[in-house]
C-alpha cells in the first residue's frame, strides 16, 4: 500500500552571496552572504513533509559538520533519513550562487560528486521504498545509471514519477526518460536545454512552445518556473500561464523545489491538476520574498492565503 513520497537526490549546503552596490570583476565586493541547507530534492523533500506528507529522503553526505548539520536540519522538519548514506572520507555537496543585486541568479557553482555513491545497486537493495511510493521525485544530481534504475522501478511498481533536472547542465540526463515522466518541472534555461534550443529570455510564450515539445515527447505535465516572472503550465487538456503574485522580491533560490513540492502535494490529496498548481505558484510567491532557500515556516495555511483567485 503506498504509503510514502520518495524523493532522492542531493543535500547540499547553499551558500549566496549578494553585492550591496554592484559586481565589480577581478576583486572582492561587499555583499550579504548567507548559508542554509539546500540540494535540489533535499528541498522538495523538506518543503513536502513541511505541508505534512510523509517524505523518504534518499541522498548521500559526507561524514563532516556540515553533513551531519544538513540531516539534523532536515530530520527537524519532518524527513525520513534513514536511507541517506553519510561517507567517512567525503565532502558533503554544496552550491554556491552570486547574486545580482536584484536578487536573480549570476552564476552558480555546486559540487554533487557525494552523490556518485547512491549507486544502482543501492537503489536496487532498497527497491521496497519503490514498491511503497505514492509518488517518486528524483533530481539530475544522480548519475546516469542511478536515474536509469530510479526510471526502471518506478516503471516496475507502476509509481508516478516527477523530476527537476536542477542545473540547465545536468538537463540532458533526463531527455531519455521523458516519456516516462509524469511531472516535469524545469525552470526556463533548464527547459530549453531539454529542448536543445538556446534560450529565448524569459519569455511566458516560448516557454510555452517549448512545454508543448515536451508535451509531444512523452511528459505527461510540465511546469516551467520563470525566476520572479511566473509559471507556465502545460498538461494533455489545458496550457496557461500564472502571473507572479509576490509583494516583494528577495531571492530566486528554491522557488521551484517549492513549486514542485507544493504539486505534489496537491495531486497526492487528490487536487485537480490545475488547483495543484495553482498551490505550487503560491509556493513560488512565498519563497521568493523569503532569503531562505526554504520557508521555514511553510504551512498549508500559508500557501492558501497567497494562492491567485
Amino acid at each position: 500500500m503506498a504509503e510514502h513520497v520518495l524523493v532522492i537526490g542531493a543535500t547540499l549546503l547553499d551558500t549566496k552571496g549578494k553585492p550591496v552596490a554592484g559586481l565589480a570583476p577581478g576583486t572582492s565586493n561587499p555583499a550579504e552572504i548567507r548559508s542554509s541547507r539546500g540540494g535540489t530534492a533535499r528541498n522538495v523533500a523538506e518543503n513536502l513533509a513541511r505541508l505534512g506528507a510523509e517524505v523518504v529522503l534518499i541522498s548521500a553526505v559526507g561524514d563532516d559538520p556540515t553533513g551531519r548539520q544538513l540531516l539534523i536540519q532536515t530530520a527537524e522538519a519532518g524527513v525520513n533519513l534513514d536511507y541517506v548514506q553519510m561517507l567517512p572520507g567525503r565532502v558533503t555537496g554544496s552550491y554556491i550562487a552570486l547574486l545580482e543585486a536584484d536578487g536573480h541568479l549570476s552564476v552558480a557553482l555546486d559540487d554533487v560528486r557525494v552523490m556518485e555513491a547512491i549507486t544502482p545497486a543501492y537503489l536496487n537493495r532498497n527497491r521496497v521504498l519503490f514498491r511503497d511510493a505514492s509518488l517518486i521525485m528524483f533530481d539530475g544530481s544522480l548519475t546516469e545509471p542511478a536515474i536509469k534504475t530510479v526510471v526502471r522501478l518506478a516503471k516496475e511498481y507502476h509509481v508516478p514519477l516527477c523530476a527537476d533536472p536542477a542545473s540547465a547542465r545536468l538537463a540532458y540526463k533526463l531527455r531519455p526518460y521523458l516519456a516516462d515522466l509524469d511531472l516535469l518541472v524545469p525552470n526556463q534555461v533548464e527547459e530549453a536545454e531539454l529542448c536543445e534550443v538556446d534560450f529565448p529570455g524569459y519569455d511566458p510564450m516560448a516557454s510555452l512552445t517549448m512545454s508543448r515539445r515536451l508535451l509531444n515527447a512523452g511528459v505527461k505535465t510540465v511546469i516551467v518556473t520563470l525566476s520572479d516572472f511566473g509559471l507556465d503550465y502545460t498538461t494533455a487538456d489545458e496550457m496557461g500561464y500564472i502571473p507572479p503574485s509576490h509583494i516583494k522580491f528577495v531571492d530566486s533560490t528554491g522557488t521551484g523545489d517549492a513549486v514542485t513540492a507544493a504539486i505534489i502535494f496537491g495531486l497526492l490529496n487528490e487536487l485537480p491538476v490545475i488547483e495543484a498548481i495553482r498551490l505550487g505558484a503560491a509556493a513560488a510567491a512565498v519563497t521568493l520574498q523569503s532569503a531562505e532557500t526554504v520557508v521555514p515556516d511553510l504551512s498549508l495555511d500559508m500557501l492558501y492565503d497567497h494562492l491567485i483567485v
